[in-house]
């Protein structure tokens, strides 16, 4: 969606039964649960969200996420980038934006 030195936004889908494994960023990781229903692990406990759930994660906090039925996720990422988020030979583009993906409603087919 945007990307700035304050924060990244980015618009995740998740069709039922997808999953992100296990993972974690340098960045403090904000996710809304926008439609849908997922589950989210870490520290050992699973946790049910459905649709408006707000999570926060502290950088470098493990967690995985599973859609439990078609789901879509606000993410923001702050500050964007975090220090050390890029390694030493790649160059930092903290003001590149994604390329844009089409996003359809959750229930159009």
């Amino acid at each position: 969606m945007f990307s700035q030195p304050e924060a990244r936004a980015v618009v995740l889908d998740l069709p039922a039964g997808d999953a992100l494994s296990e993972h974690s960023v340098r960045e403090t990781a904000i996710v809304q649960v926008v439609a849908g229903s997922i589950v989210v692990e870490y520290d050992d406990k699973s946790v049910a969200c459905e649709a408006g759930t707000l999570l926060t994660f502290a950088p470098g906090e493990r967690r995985a996420v599973r859609a439990k039925t078609d789901s879509r996720l606000l993410l923001l990422l702050a500050p964007w980038p975090a220090d050390g988020h890029y390694s030493d030979d790649e160059e930092p583009q903290p003001d590149r934006i994604p390329p844009a993906i089409e996003a359809k409603a959750i229930n159009e087919s």
